[in-house]
């Protein structure tokens, strides 16, 4: 696991996305909205939908805010128009980072993530400079307290998921995009509990990241992701688990 998922799984583990609770519902309303818009608004027809919907109701999102959020996409109720842009630049030592958006203003956009990359150690790419490395993956995340590995096993190899991985103190579930939604119902069928549970992207390779460049790479992270611009941040960075412990304390 990439250090960035790491990240990702102790912050949800700690609660201290908690206190981002309002943006994270923002950019999950947006997500609907466009994925109403550019595939319609029915959910068992739009894969896309289907997954945004998932991902609110996993958040708590009340029923009302995700129809709303529908009707916004397919225009039955007023909303702003946004466009998706994705970004991709370096990190502190070279790591690669993807940055994904969906903003009402490019212009914007850019300028923000330009100064968020170089106010930490970074600097944006060309399109196509860092993506090759990513593929799209469904990443669920449990910790070991809550099942066994060879009850996941049983789960990855009867519901369609790749790969089970062994994470220190959790496991991951790899799936294939497509898959993701029934090795998802199959953990939640099995009333296993999950830290992290989503469709992401999965670096092929990772740089390490020790020291001062790894307390960088953790600010950039934090930076691109305070834009309220920015749906998703992805990056190959690894780094040792108890300094992210710490920082995430």
């Amino acid at each position: 696991m990439s250090g960035h998922s790491k990240w990702a799984t102790i912050k949800h583990k700690k609660g201290a996305l908690d206190a981002k609770r309002g943006k994270i519902f923002t950019r999950l309303i947006k997500e609907i909205s466009v994925a109403a818009k550019s595939g319609g608004g029915d959910p068992d027809g739009n894969p896309r939908l289907r997954t945004a919907v998932l991902a609110a109701k996993a958040e708590n999102m009340p029923a009302e805010n995700i129809k709303r959020a529908i009707q916004r996409g397919t225009g039955e109720l007023e909303g702003v128009s946004y466009e998706e842009a994705t970004f991709e630049g370096y990190g502190p030592g070279g790591v690669a980072v993807i940055v994904e958006v969906l903003t009402d203003n490019r212009n914007r956009a850019v300028s923000e993530i330009r100064h968020a990359f170089s106010k930490n150690g970074g600097n944006l790419g060309e399109a196509g400079s860092v993506k090759f490395m990513f593929h799209k993956k469904g990443l669920i995340a449990v910790e070991k307290s809550a099942a066994s590995e060879e009850q996941l096993m049983n789960i990855v190899l009867e519901s369609g998921g790749e790969d089970l991985n062994d994470e220190g103190d959790t496991w991951e579930i790899i799936t294939d995009p497509g898959e993701y939604e029934a090795v998802s119902a199959a953990v939640k069928a099995a009333g296993i509990a999950t830290v992290m549970s989503e469709v992401t992207m999965v670096a092929s390779t990772y740089t390490r990241l020790e020291g001062p460049a790894a307390g960088q790479m953790m600010r950039l992270i934090e930076a691109l992701e305070d834009l309220d611009d920015t749906q998703n941040v992805y990056s190959n960075f690894d780094m040792d688990a108890q300094q992210m412990e710490q920082m995430a304390g």
